[in-house]
C-alpha cells in the first residue's frame, strides 16, 4: 500500500530533486515537483550531467539542454524562482566512488542540502539500468552521509521495470493536471525530435506518463 504525499509526515517535508538528465526530472518526478512548488516544499532541482552525449553533433548541445531543463521546470512550477543547479558531470562517464570528483561532488550535493534545509533527496533508483541513473542515486546516498543534518533518500524509476523489494515503502503524490506533465516534457525538444540530427530520441511509449509519481524509501543494497 502506498502512503500519500498528501499525509502527514510527508506533507510537511521538503524535497530536492536529483536527475541524471535533463528530462528524467519530468519522467521521474513531474508530479512531486508540482506538488511540492504549489505547497511551498520544493527545495530545487540539481542535474548530475550535463547531457551532451545524447546526439552525434554536441557542439552546444549542453547549454541547449540547460535551456530545455529550465523551461520544463518552469512549466512544472510556474516559477522561475528556483533555476536548476547543474553539477556538470560528462554525459555517460560517471566518476566511481572513492574517487575525488565522486567525493567532491557528494559533499557539494550536501551543503546544498543543508543550505536548502533540504529532508529528503529523490533520485533515480540504485537499479536503473543506465550508468548515470545509478551514479546519482549512489552520490545521493553519500550526501547524505556527509549532509550534517537529517536527511532521507526516496528513489523513483525512469528505465526500470524490477520492483522494488519488502525492505521498501512508497509514496504516491497527488495526481497532476491533464496535460502538464505532456507539457513540460515538450520542453526537452532535443530528445524527442530529430532537430539535433542524429541520436537519441525518447520512444513513444515513455511519452505516455502516468500522473502519478510513487518514491520508495528503503536502504542502498
Amino acid at each position: 500500500m502506498n502512503f500519500s504525499l498528501a499525509q502527514k509526515p510527508w506533507r510537511d517535508k521538503r524535497w530536492l530533486v536529483l536527475a541524471p538528465h535533463p528530462d528524467d526530472e519530468t519522467l521521474g518526478t513531474g508530479a512531486l515537483i508540482r506538488q511540492t512548488a504549489r505547497t511551498g516544499h520544493f527545495a530545487g532541482l540539481v542535474y548530475l550531467t550535463d547531457g551532451s552525449s545524447s546526439h552525434q553533433v554536441s557542439t552546444g548541445l549542453a547549454a541547449q539542454r540547460r535551456r530545455e531543463a529550465a523551461t520544463a521546470l518552469f512549466r512544472l512550477t510556474g516559477s522561475r524562482d528556483r533555476a536548476p543547479v547543474h553539477l556538470d558531470w560528462k554525459d555517460a562517464a560517471p566518476a566511481s566512488p572513492k574517487t575525488m570528483p565522486f567525493i567532491r561532488t557528494a559533499l557539494k550535493l550536501g551543503a546544498l542540502c543543508r543550505r536548502l534545509r533540504v529532508d529528503i533527496i529523490a533520485v533515480t533508483a540504485l537499479h536503473e539500468p543506465h550508468c548515470d541513473h545509478n551514479a546519482a542515486a549512489r552520490i545521493a546516498y553519500a550526501a547524505r552521509r556527509v549532509a550534517r543534518r537529517r536527511l532521507q533518500v526516496a528513489e523513483y524509476q525512469v528505465w526500470a521495470q524490477a520492483r522494488f523489494g519488502r525492505g521498501y515503502r512508497s509514496v504516491e503524490t497527488l495526481p497532476m493536471p491533464v496535460g502538464q506533465r505532456r507539457r513540460a516534457l515538450q520542453a526537452h525538444r532535443s530528445q524527442l525530435t530529430a532537430a539535433r540530427g542524429p541520436g537519441f530520441r525518447l520512444p513513444a511509449d515513455r511519452q505516455r506518463m502516468p500522473a502519478t509519481d510513487i518514491l520508495y524509501f528503503g536502504e542502498p543494497r
